[in-house]
């Protein structure tokens, strides 16, 4: 049966929620904070996986595993990261019945267990580079917790890479935010602005920290993804040395980089509209459901459903992958078994019942736009190929157009005040900074929470400080993200 889902309009905090359990994407978990991936949800996170994982390999890099546990020692030896992540951190102090010598940190990054492998495997320039990523889940304690935006266990990839010099890991870090960007708008549909944090917001310890950031239906911001440029920090931190083509010893030069289930939080806040999920077809599970339908059991066993069987083998033959299923749930009503799919996102319905049967045709409907046209059972499978194509730049074009409209060029702080109050439009305010770390909290203050979320990488342009008034600040995004 349809579950209701309240309007965004009215609550668009508990419309996420019931987005979530109408699709059964994910269940809040015993253990306060952490979820319960369902498999509608686990599936939409396999692709997405695959999608990044094969962009990974393509460009060099290998996947490997590394431990959940971290001595807590490990986490004091780069200052600066261990003061970022300490109230986050989930501690281990006693095992198999015993006090432990040394507390084991739950992995909140695996940045200093990976430093401390790369020491003992670095020895030589030709040793480099190390173009390692890991699939595994971390432990941030969070304390407000919202399905898959914020939980204190998710999973994610962490991409850890060492390399020889200062110019190789800054190419590293650049090529990886590209790869984020790429993939997140070809395959998720979400339009990102990619650029480098703040002084206020940059990953603990690193030099410099990039993301991708993209404009929820809410207009508020979510960072979809980071690439860090850590110096030789991490190096100097765990001794990752080696001897360069000159004979001489030096620090290697480290990077990092990192998406994770929030990204569903980002397909569920972009595309999801009142009536429940809507997912770009490149990452849904099922892109096609067919639906048999008649009043007559015998004729529905008998010529319906095996027809219906015959068009998904067509879909996924013409398709290339398997991505469609034939609907049997007979016991519910037709609309029932409509508003089941709809609610789940799936991107094209196909219903196939007496009248289309006996002209040998059948209806397809659109989830994006509702949008219904009749086809041939002979050009049915190229059709919905077709479709799902335009489905997946409609759905980009829609959420880029979004953000475009909700986008204003502010030119000094009133303005800025007024742009994200209660009776403000709010969105992303471009307009320039060149004020320092404590402006930038001045301005959170004052705003209600808007920080920087980016100085945009394709804009360099440069003007007057929204909130110093000098000359040569950089463009940037101010927006309240999540």
């Amino acid at each position: 049966m349809a579950k209701n889902i309240t309007p965004k309009e009215e609550n668009f905090s508990q419309w996420y929620q019931d987005v979530i359990r109408a699709a059964e994407l994910a269940d809040n978990a015993p253990v306060r904070g952490c979820m319960v991936i369902r498999p509608n949800g686990y599936g939409v996170w396999e692709l997405i996986q695959a999608s990044f994982d094969k962009a990974f390999k393509e460009t060099g890099h290998v996947n490997a595993y590394f431990p959940l546990l971290i001595p807590s020692s490990f986490m004091e030896r780069e200052a600066q990261h261990v003061e970022g992540f300490s109230p986050e951190l989930a501690v281990v102090t006693t095992a198999g019945g015993s006090e432990l010598e040394e507390p084991y940190v739950i992995r909140p990054t695996s940045e200093t267990v990976i430093g401390h492998m790369y020491s003992q495997w670095v020895q030589s320039w030709r040793d480099l580079p190390i173009l390692i990523n890991q699939w595994c889940n971390v432990v941030r304690w969070e304390k407000r917790p919202r399905l898959f935006l914020r939980t204190s266990e998710f999973l994610w990839q962490e991409g850890h890479t060492a390399h020889a010099t200062r110019e190789e890991a800054i190419a590293e870090t650049f090529q990886m935010l590209d790869v984020y960007r790429r993939i997140m708008r070809d395959e998720l549909a979400l339009p990102v602005i990619h650029g480098e944090k703040s002084m206020n917001e940059r990953f603990p310890g690193a030099e410099n920290t990039y993301s991708c950031e993209a404009m929820m239906s809410d207009k508020r911001a979510l960072q979809a993804g980071t690439s860090h440029f850590l110096g030789q920090n991490f190096a100097r931190a765990f001794e990752i040395s080696f001897q360069n083509k000159d004979g001489a010893m030096e620090f290697a030069w480290t990077t990092s980089w990192g998406v994770s289930t929030r990204l569903i939080g980002a397909l569920i806040m972009t595309h999801a509209d009142n009536d429940g999920l809507v997912l770009p077809p490149n990452v849904a599970p099922v892109k096609v459901v067919i639906i048999p339908l008649s009043n007559d059991e015998n004729k529905l066993k008998s010529h319906l459903e095996p027809m219906a069987r015959t068009i998904s083998g067509r879909i996924d033959a013409a398709v290339g992958v398997p991505c469609s299923k034939v609907d049997k749930q007979y016991h519910l009503r037709p609309g029932d078994r409509f508003f089941y799919h709809l609610q789940r996102g799936v991107p094209l319905r196909v219903e196939f019942g007496d009248k289309e049967f006996s002209e040998h045709c059948a209806t397809i409907v659109r989830r994006d736009t509702a949008s219904k046209e009749r086809v041939s059972l002979d050009a049915l499978a190229g059709r919905v190929r077709e479709l799902l194509y335009e489905i997946q730049d409609d759905m980009y074009r829609k959420a880029l157009n979004f953000r475009k409209s909700n986008t204003q060029d502010i030119s000094n702080f009133d303005e800025l005040k007024e742009f994200f109050s209660d009776s403000g439009p709010g969105g992303f305010a471009r307009t320039y900074f060149g004020g320092s770390g404590d402006d930038e909290k001045a301005i959170k203050d004052a705003t209600g929470g808007v920080t920087i979320r980016c100085i945009p990488i394709e804009d360099d342009t440069s003007g007057k400080c929204v909130y110093t008034g000098k000359d040569g600040a950089k463009r940037v995004i101010f927006a309240k993200a999540y």
